[in-house]
């Protein structure tokens, strides 16, 4: 399958997705490239249809200033008391909902919009499922002061860590935190491992989002959208 092959699908997904978002809502938007197509989907169905949202939240700037585009109102999630439904992608899902995320650097405030939402739906294609978590470095964001005794903490515990680069120097995320990524595949044991990290010093949020997915619309490489729901 070739990319414009692999962008048809994932339009069409984005705007399955589209279709789910109600006038009134306040909406949790993530970012990625299936996001960008459901942004897309959502902006014409404001031209269109009059969808009018409540409010708005994102978790990267580039989904802010695409939505603006738009016309769309993007507001602060501290400005906010909840998410009626959030729309985003994932870096990996397994077949149990868990996913990891973090792929691009804004875990912590994805993690923070996602723990504040009613409903979570993940927008992939095919190559983001797995039967159990793997295939994926998983994200942690450190705090700089203590980020060294944390990488060998890591390390000892056989976790395979590695430094987040960017351009030759460590990447600095939105909080002013550095990431270390998690080498160890596939994830051992997902719940142990995030209450390790949860009461890890130092640690400000990692890519683990479990138990948090509601539904998954998924791109298949047969030109098949399929919607799956958690039981």
């Amino acid at each position: 399958m070739n990319k414009q092959e692999q962008d048809e699908l994932k339009k069409e997904a984005a705007i399955k997705a589209a279709g789910m978002v109600k006038s009134g809502m306040i909406l949790g938007v993530g970012t990625g490239s299936t996001v960008a197509f459901f942004i897309d989907a959502l902006g014409k169905r404001r031209k269109e249809d009059g969808l009018k949202l409540k409010a708005m939240v994102t978790t990267s700037s580039r989904s802010k200033k695409q939505l603006e585009g738009w016309g769309f109102k993007v507001g602060k999630l501290s400005d906010i008391d909840h998410v009626d439904l959030t729309i985003d992608g994932s870096d990996r899902v397994a077949d149990n909902f868990d996913g990891i995320k973090g792929g691009g650097g804004a875990l912590t405030l994805e993690k923070n919009v996602a723990i504040n939402s009613n409903k979570i739906i993940w927008i992939v294609d095919e190559s983001k499922l797995v039967h159990r978590l793997s295939g994926f470095p998983l994200p942690v964001e450190v705090l700089p002061i203590s980020c060294e005794q944390n990488f060998r903490r890591f390390q000892a515990e056989g976790l395979k860590p590695q430094w987040r680069m960017d351009n030759g120097k460590r990447f600095v995320t939105h909080y002013g935190n550095y990431i270390i990524d998690l080498a160890v595949d596939p994830i051992p044991v997902p719940h142990g491992l995030a209450d390790y990290l949860d009461h890890t010093v130092g640690v400000v949020e990692h890519g683990l989002f479990l138990g948090m997915c509601d539904e998954v619309i998924i791109a298949h490489s047969n030109g098949k959208i399929e919607d799956k729901k958690k039981d």
